[in-house]
């Protein structure tokens, strides 16, 4: 798991998702590990419309940059890639999706306020749930709906089951 931070501007959801803010300035997020040749999920609110990305990656004092390789406005889910050189990255296991069930250990990592490694235990509460989107013509379907606390800094990072397997997006 990383914490992403970024300058420019940023578009900042509100508790509602389909009403947002955008503000100039730095803000971070999290993301994950999924290819260790440096390649990074994260939400697209996190890096969108950003001048700058610095990723820190757990064992390096000094951040890394990062460019965005693509996103999908629509589900708010974005691909960065950083240069792996130096790095130990280990890419994220993922879930099968059908073995999760309600009831579940739902586990959310990430850098809420800035405090990167933090991580957070609820349950899974719900399965098979819609939402909508930024842009509000398009629902995202399947979602998975957890009582773990995501705070700000959360976004992008990895809703894990009990076993450490990734199966879902802050």
């Amino acid at each position: 798991v990383v914490q992403i931070v970024a300058t420019g501007s940023f578009v900042e959801p509100s508790e509602s998702i389909a009403v947002s803010e955008t503000f100039e300035g730095a803000s971070s997020g999290s993301g994950f590990i999924i290819d260790p040749s440096g390649i990074v999920v994260t939400n697209n609110h996190v890096v969108t419309g950003n001048a700058s990305l610095k990723v820190y990656v757990e064992g390096k004092e000094d951040p890394v940059s990062a460019k965005v390789l693509g996103v999908s406005e629509c589900s708010d889910l974005a691909v960065i890639e950083i240069d792996p050189s130096g790095l130990d990255l280990v890419p994220v296991e993922r879930a099968n999706i059908d073995d999760v069930q309600v009831g579940d250990r739902a586990i959310a990592i990430g850098a809420p306020f800035d405090f990167a490694g933090s991580m957070t235990v609820g349950t899974v509460s719900g399965l098979g749930r819609s939402i909508s989107s930024l842009n509000s013509s398009y629902t995202i379907p399947e979602v998975i709906q957890t009582d773990a606390p995501i705070n700000p800094g959360n976004s992008g990072g990895p809703l894990l089951t009990s076993d450490g397997q990734v199966m879902g997006i802050n």
